[in-house]
Formats: structure tokens, sequence, C-alpha cells
């Protein structure tokens, strides 16, 4: 294994093993900018394919290694991160067979992103290539700025090495938590989807603040440092999201109107409505065969 030496920043050890991304899109970009971020590792020792060489140009441009075969990245990376589509997954696993060349493979750590995808399918796409071993991960697009919430599943041949290295990863981007396979669904649909919620909500507040004559550039700062400092509230007090609640709403004053609105029109029910169908859509996803 090629070494590479670089100064971490604080106390984070630095990953000397090579990173590859099978799919060079917004999840792999966020994975990897949060840990070049923190010095876990320098673009240099990343390699990312994709079937389009424009599409990689992003990753050529930060001084990654970006070939157009799959097959390239498995020869070359440590850990490949599997950072596709589930549907794009047949034509990626067909273009990493055909890529690769007759040199013999070390055995490889595979880190599977896809949503819904379970380990027996992945087991069956990947039996080809020996000694492989696989990691199920669910992560989300706020690693990018180092506060991204993620779990993973080791697969039954994953060593402790292995989880060391994918908790390593992880955990300098946020939070991380080892998880059974079962719950990885339910835990994509609130962590990996639950941005995307929180953004209309932030919108959706910034709306409000503008109906009612805040400039929008000015709204959007206020909703979005309310929610931010709201999350805050709750990590860092530990108080049941209640009791904070409650600290705001006076009796008969504006916070509790407001509340009064939101239960009007059913806002617990739309956010576990959107869990549960975002739910119910990966395991959709993971009953197709994709291979």
């Amino acid at each position: 294994m090629q070494e590479f030496r670089h100064e971490c920043k604080g106390n984070v050890k630095p990953i000397l093993e090579k990173i590859g991304f099978i799919g060079g899109g917004n999840m792999a970009k966020a994975i990897c900018e949060g840990i070049t971020r923190k010095g876990l590792v320098q673009y240099n020792q990343v390699y990312v394919s994709g079937p389009h060489a424009e599409n990689l140009l992003y990753w050529k441009h930060k001084g990654a290694n970006v070939y157009t075969e799959n097959g390239r990245v498995v020869e070359e990376a440590d850990v490949i991160f599997l950072a596709i589509k589930p549907h794009i997954l047949p034509t990626a696993i067909v273009n990493m067979y055909e890529t690769l060349h007759e040199k013999a493979l070390r055995p490889k750590l595979f880190v599977s992103i896809l949503a819904g995808v379970p380990m027996c399918q992945l087991e069956n796409v990947l039996c080809r290539l020996e000694g492989y071993r696989l990691i199920r991960v669910m992560p989300n697009t706020p690693m990018m700025v180092g506060e991204g919430c993620t779990v993973f599943t080791p697969g039954p041949t994953a060593t402790e090495k292995d989880i060391e290295i994918v908790k390593s990863i992880l955990s300098e981007s946020g939070v991380c938590r080892q998880v059974p396979e079962s719950l990885l669904n339910a835990v994509g649909a609130l962590s990996a989807s639950g941005p995307a919620f929180i953004y209309l909500v932030i919108e959706a507040l910034a709306d409000g603040g503008v109906k009612m004559g805040i400039p929008r550039a000015m709204a959007i700062e206020f909703a979005t440092q309310t929610v931010l400092g709201a999350a805050k509230m709750v990590k860092e007090t530990g108080k049941h999201t209640g009791e904070l609640k409650d600290e705001v709403c006076s009796p008969g004053g504006t916070t509790i109107t407001g509340i009064h609105a939101l239960e009007k029109g059913g806002v617990r029910f739309a956010f576990m409505d959107a869990i549960e169908a975002a739910t119910l859509k990966a395991i959709e996803l993971g009953e197709k065969k994709h291979c």
C-alpha cells in the first residue's frame, strides 16, 4: 500500500489508505469534502470513477485521480465507496468487472451508501472479488460542513480495522453510530432525507417572513439561524423538546398562537408521514433486484 504523509488538523489521525468512489455525485462529494476539510486524507489519495469525463472535472480540479472505468478505482483504492443510485448498480458493476485488469487484486473493503439495497444483494454482486469485505452506510450531505449524521452496519467479514477506518471517515464529519441493518432504512429516512425536509421548513419560515414584510435575504438568514439555534438548544441543554417549546410559549402569547396554527395544519402528522413514506420507499428499493 502506498503511504500518504500529510498533516492533520488538531488531534485527527490521518488515514493512509487510498479512498475510492464509484460514482462522484453529491453524496461522494459530501463525504470527501468532510474528511479532507479535517485533514484526514488528501485529494491525491482519492480515486473516483464515473461514466462521463465532464462530470469528473470537479474531482480533477480538486486533485483526485479520475477514471471512466470503475475497475481502475477497484484496482487502485483500498476502501471503495459504492456511491451511486440503486438503479445504476447493475451497470456500474458490469463496468467494474469489464474494466478490471488481469492482475491479482489485494482484498478490498467496499462501503455501500445505496439506499435500500440490503447486504445480501451487495454480497451477490461482489462475490467474484476474492477476499472482499463489506460495510453498509447511511450518510447525509451535512457531512460536507462537519455536521453529518451517519449510521453503519458491518458485514460478516468486515474486520475491526475496517470498522475503525469507516468510523474515522464518518465520525470526523459529525455523529456516527453503528446500528443493526434492520434500522438502516428508517435512519436513512430520518437523517439522510431529513435535511431536505428541514430545508423546506427553513424556506417556509422565510416565506412567512417575506409575507409579513421582511426582505427575502434577511428572512432566509433569520430562518436559518433560528433553526440552527433551536437544534443547538436541544443538543446542548439535554432538555426534552416539549420542555424547550413550553419555555417559549407564554400564556396567551404569540408563540402559542403560532403553535396552534401549526397543529391545526397537521405539522406533526406531515413530518411523521414523511419519515414513514421515505422508509417504505427504501424498503421498496431493496425489494427490487439490482443485479
